[in-house]
């Protein structure tokens, strides 16, 4: 479990990681990143409470060099990778190493549950569930078991993470993602179990929403610099929906302005159609949404659908055209924090 800044959710995370009914010996592993909101102290105080639980210094506070340094540090040959964000059922591991069994895989994950304690956080959820949120992913709500191109989390095995070099430490955000390529390429299976699921806790903010979808995209903008056509169509709606509008503003100024006039304003107004097909379509989402509690929660659902998909798009975009470089997902810092290195 990498970990940073997290005092608010780790306790339960941890919590129900040990309630693993789990058929032999286990241990939690917490990569711990340098926290400025008494994380690291209340890491300490349950490794001291329960000898399953391992602390090791993680400084980088990169998630890839995180989960590194846990797995090298692990005993064991089934690895189970967890967010302090998140919570297991607690059969979770079980039939998640049966399913690996089963079926003979390298990975199995299950589906993300998100769920929000304040209107925001809920709507964030609702988004994170839907298809039109996160363009549709099997974890995300997916119901046919089968072969898959990543796995959230994941249970693996230790011996083909160490026979394909583990995770990349230059890549940020989209590790999972790559890693699990890298898996399918060495001729093993990734799977995708729907009857598995764990609850995840998204961002509480909208600023901290922006700043995780932000570098998300930017990093899948770079994924896509390296690996081409292994990359899922999907991935390209996002940037797809921000060159339009970007594309409609420039046309709207031109025809303002007189400079576009006649049959080519009007040919170039079609433009218009797909941004309002798709505001549309969030309208309609937002208020159909299952489980709101009401307006705020619906209004909410409103502004954050766009708000991941045109974060995620222009960081695609810049991500594509400059690559990533030092980008990090500085959602999990703190306002005193300064940025990580």
């Amino acid at each position: 479990m990498p970990v940073l800044n997290e005092r608010d959710y780790l306790g339960r995370a941890v919590e129900t990681v040990l309630a693993q009914e789990v058929d032999g010996p286990t241990e939690l592993i917490l990569a711990l990143a340098p926290s400025t909101d008494g994380t690291s102290e209340l890491a300490r105080q349950l490794a001291d409470a329960d000898p399953r639980i391992v602390v090791i210094d993680n400084p980088a506070a990169d998630i890839p060099v995180g989960l590194n340094l846990a797995i090298r540090a692990a005993r064991y040959p089934t690895v189970v990778r967890v967010d302090a964000h998140s919570e297991l059922e607690t059969d979770y591991t079980r039939r998640a190493m049966a399913t690996l069994d089963r079926v003979r895989a390298a990975n199995v994950g299950g589906v993300m549950r998100a769920d929000g304690r304040t209107p925001f956080q809920r709507a964030v959820a609702r988004a994170y569930n839907s298809p039109i949120g996160l363009g549709g992913g099997a974890y995300h709500g997916g119901t046919q078991e089968g072969e898959a191109e990543s796995a959230y989390l994941g249970v693996m095995r230790r011996s083909v993470l160490e026979e394909i070099g583990f995770f990349d430490e230059s890549i940020r955000r989209g590790e999972d993602w790559e890693l699990n390529l890298r898996i399918r390429r060495a001729g093993y299976r990734v799977w995708f179990d729907p009857s598995l699921s764990v609850t995840y806790w998204p961002r509480e903010s909208w600023t901290r929403l922006v700043r995780q979808f932000a570098a998300t995209g930017r990093w899948r903008g770079e994924l896509v610099r390296r690996f081409g056509r292994g990359n899922s169509l999907r991935f390209f709606a996002p940037p797809a929906l921000v060159a339009t509008i970007f594309a409609a503003i420039i046309v709207g100024i031109l025809q303002a302005t007189g400079v576009l006039t006649g049959w080519w304003a009007l040919i170039a107004s079609v433009l218009y159609l797909p941004i309002a097909a798709y505001a549309i379509l969030i309208v309609a989402v937002a208020l159909g949404a299952g489980g709101g509690r009401g307006w705020r929660d619906k209004l909410w659902t409103m502004a954050v659908l766009p708000t991941m998909h045109l974060a995620w798009g222009w960081g695609f975009l810049l991500g594509v055209l400059r690559g990533a470089h030092d980008t990090v997902d500085t959602s999990r810092l703190g306002s005193r924090n300064t940025p990580l290195p």
